[in-house]
């Protein structure tokens, strides 16, 4: 039985970009429902808040249970180009097209027919994305074996994020605006689907070269191997801290546009704090990943989350100080959530390749899965959450945008964007204290093997 490629030899750069141009679809289809999808249905589509929170909700709570099941078929998937690399086509390209239809709603002179319609299409977009995602974030445990390695490959690939979240949630208000109305949405919709086919093509292109070691698939039901993962201390202390955090940064991702045009009284300003919060990404991720090296991933991880919850506190003072304060406040945020993207990306293939190394068997896209379930479930609460709040604030919907909201609704928006997000990044830091894998556990060499102790961080422990 053969095993993932070991050792510590580097891959080569076309290697690390091909793979990263993944996150060019990832990061569009990530961000831009997560920014735009909420003031659609509430000032486009009249949708009560409540309400246009359970749309933009039930779609990634469906992906939470398919993530997995993705994960099961792409580990069984058998391929000359690859178990994985056949799904980033296919799903990838499904995903485009039902990203396009999601802001296509035709006027049919009904809000239910009209909020039904962008249900089905992000349903749709939703699937799409399981099955492109969870064989996605598979790759980099099967690319190469190596702790640090892995760090570099998951430099690239949130650099290339960073990137498309700041272009992405930029240039889509700006479309939308330019455009005006529902038109704008619509228009928004196809030019965003052409990034994400693009994105697509580029990274089934650009690992064609990529070394993958080849295991033999988990054995056992689905059940079974889903009962392995859950007991991989490590890994689930892990996926708890990031999708603490995923929740928090969809709650700031579905504030932007609120705050930027009630708040600031400045709809324009959206995207100026994107350029904030996403510029020090492309700066400073590589630097990030260099902290890593030298302190370690999980010490990495644990500075750049105060760092981001710091910015987020400061970002309280939006309704009394200048604007210039909440520009500085989210880019302080930016800085910190490029730490938040490498550590936890580069660690868990760790943990899947801890388990392979042991078992010599393939668990990689079941682990993926549920940690790709993990992140879209904190990803989708998070406006959920922020529609509660909303809510709570008395925001007051409309078909136009011209509502009139009161003092309450302007420190629901705020506090949504600011100290929420803040308290739930530190709350995620109880449970990455007790994460403890290190370089040691991947080192090249004979595993403890299948007939140990079937979990390896609760013996450690």
């Amino acid at each position: 039985m053969t095993t993932p490629p070991s050792g510590s030899a580097p891959l080569p750069t076309g290697v690390r970009v091909g793979y990263g141009s993944g996150s060019v679809a990832t990061g569009a289809f990530g961000t831009v429902p997560g920014l735009m999808l909420l003031p659609f249905l509430t000032d486009s589509l009249g949708i009560a808040a409540l309400w246009a929170g359970l749309i933009v909700f039930l779609p990634k709570a469906w992906d939470v249970l398919l993530n997995p099941v993705a994960g099961r078929v792409s580990d069984r998937t058998t391929d000359p180009r690859g178990p994985r690399r056949p799904w980033l086509l296919r799903a990838g390209l499904a995903l485009a097209a039902c990203f396009a239809l999601i802001f296509a709603a035709p006027e049919m002179g009904s809000r239910v027919a009209e909020a039904a319609w962008v249900l089905v299409f992000f349903l749709a977009a939703a699937t799409a994305y399981a099955f492109f995602q969870v064989p996605y974030v598979s790759m980099p445990a099967e690319i190469t074996g190596s702790y640090d390695e892995r760090t570099r490959l998951m430099t690239w690939r949130v650099a290339i994020l960073a990137l498309t979240i700041m272009l992405a949630g930029a240039t889509a208000p700006l479309i939308r605006d330019g455009v005006g109305g529902r038109d704008g949405y619509r228009v928004m919709g196809v030019v965003m689907a052409l990034v994400i086919a693009v994105g697509v093509v580029c990274s089934y292109v650009g690992t064609r070269r990529a070394p993958v070691g080849a295991v033999a698939a988990g054995s056992g039901t689905f059940r079974d191997q889903l009962r392995v993962v859950a007991r991989a201390r490590d890994f689930r202390l892990l996926l708890t801290t990031f999708v603490v955090q995923a929740l928090a940064t969809g709650s700031m991702l579905a504030g932007v546009d609120y705050l930027a045009g009630e708040v600031l009284g400045n709809a324009g300003a959206a995207t100026l704090l994107f350029v904030c919060f996403v510029g020090p990404a492309l700066v400073l991720t590589p630097v990030w990943a260099r902290v890593g090296a030298r302190v370690g991933k999980k010490q990495g991880y644990v500075a750049s989350s105060l760092v981001l919850a710091t910015g987020a506190a400061l970002a309280a003072t939006a309704q009394v100080a200048p604007a210039g304060v909440v520009y500085a406040a989210t880019a302080l945020v930016g800085v910190g959530y490029a730490g938040c993207q490498v550590f936890p990306m580069a660690m868990m293939p760790d943990a899947a390749a801890v388990d392979t190394r042991r078992t010599g068997e393939n668990r990689v896209g079941v682990y993926t899965g549920v940690w790709t379930a993990g992140e879209t479930l904190g990803l989708a609460l998070g406006p959920g959450v922020f529609a509660l709040v909303l809510a709570l604030g008395d925001y007051r919907s409309s078909t136009d945008g011209s509502a009139v909201q009161p003092d309450s609704a302007l420190t629901a928006i705020t506090l949504g964007f600011s100290l929420l997000p803040a308290a739930l990044v530190l709350l995620s830091l109880w449970w990455l204290r007790a994460y403890r894998l290190t370089a040691a556990d991947l080192e090249p060499g004979p595993g403890p093997g299948p007939d140990s102790d079937p979990d390896l961080e609760e013996s450690r422990a």
